[in-house]
């Protein structure tokens, strides 16, 4: 049996991360999913916390043949034992993957087998972009899974970006 891990932000997950997924899906028997940033919220960069975050993931994923576990992330300024950090948190794991290469590199000097994907029309398909269309009442929806969408109306995700972008500034 292979495990492999995955870790990202996932603010909200979006088609990007969904195809990631997918590709990996075909490799592993199991996937742990990484919620990096787990302890930030509501702000216009992280407006969703873990819990939400793995809602998503959790609905999102049933599509998959395939078992998960999402795993809250705490950041770490020390990038020195930041995997021994990931490691303690999650299941054992076989292999991770990522396109970052900071992780990449963290991963490769712990020893830990690192696979690359290809990105998924990424000059769309990344979270900043999402964020802003929920910002400015553009088209979000076609950029995550069905289930993230009927997710982020439950939490009232928009409404929380919405107001956490407003300034409270007078022009001064």
């Amino acid at each position: 049996m292979t495990r492999g891990f995955y870790i990202g932000r996932f603010q909200p997950y979006h088609n990007g991360h969904h195809n990631m997924v997918k590709t990996i899906a075909d490799e592993v028997d199991e996937l742990v999913l990484g919620i990096g940033s787990a302890g930030d919220s509501h702000t216009t960069h992280d407006p969703f916390t873990a819990g939400e975050r793995i809602m998503m993931l959790t609905k999102s994923l049933q599509e998959f043949d395939l078992t998960t576990y999402s795993v809250p992330i705490e950041d770490l300024d020390r990038n020195s034992v930041w995997v021994s950090h990931v490691q303690s948190m999650s299941p054992s794991f076989d292999v991770a993957y990522s396109n970052n290469p900071l992780v990449i590199r963290l991963f490769n000097e712990a020893g830990i087998e690192v696979r690359q994907s290809p990105m998924f029309n990424r000059d769309v398909l990344e979270g900043s972009e999402v964020r802003e269309r929920m910002i400015s009442d553009g088209d979000w929806q076609s950029l995550v899974p069905d289930a993230c969408v009927d997710v982020i109306h439950e939490i009232g995700g928009i409404e929380r970006i919405q107001q956490v972008a407003e300034s409270d500034s007078n022009g001064d």
